[in-house]
């Protein structure tokens, strides 16, 4: 396998779906042993822009090693379970799956057969990511801002798997506690699904993380606030800048009596080309799994928990008259 290079199958030709396609061929270690779609011209037609072909399930799996899932999430299961089952290494997009159970039997099976199992959360495998967790470790407090314009991709789920999971995963990330308790707001505008979320989410420890989420906006933003043991942070992730406020690194702040501020940029990164690489690794020489299947549950299961939190503040909402049921 290493020296022909690792076959990976694409499920799901869409708009994430043809940038992974171009990721897989790109690498160096990998090769595109084929793309399947549920509508089977849109697999032709990327098949054709990428040289590679588009293949019946079946066939698919027969020509690969691993697979690479970027269908719609409620489909996520069904097809990872299978080809976890036929002994294939999976890097299934985020969410993992549409259910906490469905999540913790794609973990089960990936264990049982030693296969790997990785979610695509992104953000850990970018510059940003690393430039946050290598300055801190102590969080006390968090505040994540996420908005967008609408688009009509991704509207299948709520824009708590849409958008807000990558920040409720760097959050989980950062704080090493389990959640206490969750309370959220949120409401749909352009789709079935609430399209603007706000999340307060309190840990064990006592860390409490204030997280928004939004695609109706009219402007992209996306920001990050931190106070913990080591300092205060402000990140701004559209312009990758970094500040920083603390007593161990930077420059001295005149007038003050030991503090620091630090000032940084990152440069722009291929995080997906990191993703596949690091899947390619995993696979291929035994590396970590950065994202497995235990860090998909956790992240998918605080989302659940923001979901629910949500429809209970809704209820509430509505029993009192302040909103139409």
């Amino acid at each position: 396998m290493a020296e022909r290079g690792l076959r990976i199958g694409l499920v799901g030709a869409g708009h994430f779906g043809r940038f992974h396609a171009q990721k897989i061929r790109a690498g160096a270690r990998t090769r595109l042993a084929g793309i399947h779609d549920r509508d089977p011209a849109r697999a032709a037609a990327l098949a054709a822009e990428v040289d590679a072909r588009a293949l019946d399930w079946p066939d698919l799996l027969a020509a690969s090693d691993a697979l690479v899932i970027a269908t719609p999430a409620e489909a996520h299961f069904a097809h990872a379970a299978a080809a976890l089952v036929a002994g294939r290494h999976v890097l299934v997009e985020k969410p993992i799956a549409a259910t906490l159970a469905e999540a913790e039997e794609l973990g089960r099976l990936a264990a049982a057969r030693g296969l790997v199992l990785q979610v695509g959360h992104l953000l850990r495998f970018s510059a940003e990511h690393q430039a946050i967790t290598s300055r801190i470790h102590r969080p006390v407090y968090l505040e994540c801002v996420r908005i967008a314009p609408f688009k009509p991709r991704g509207t299948d789920v709520s824009v708590i798997l849409d958008l807000m999971i990558h920040d409720l995963d760097l959050v989980l990330a950062l704080v090493d506690s389990p959640i206490e308790s969750i309370d959220a707001v949120g409401a749909p505008v352009e789709s079935a699904h609430e399209d603007i979320a706000n999340a307060r989410v309190r840990f064990a420890n006592g860390c409490v993380a204030t997280i928004t989420a939004s695609r109706i906006s009219l402007k992209t933003e996306r920001k990050l606030r931190l106070f913990s043991q080591e300092g205060y942070m402000s990140v701004d992730f559209g312009a990758r800048t970094l500040m920083m406020i603390g007593r161990e690194r930077g420059l001295p702040i005149p007038g003050s009596e030991g503090a620091r501020m630090e000032e940084s940029r990152w440069a722009e990164q291929d995080a997906l080309a990191a993703e596949h690489a690091a899947f390619a690794a995993a696979v291929l020489d035994g590396a970590p799994v950065l994202v497995d299947a235990a860090a998909g549950a956790r992240a998918l299961a605080a989302a659940l928990a923001v979901g629910e939190s949500m429809a209970a503040s809704r209820a509430k909402a509505a029993a009192s008259g302040l909103i139409r049921a």
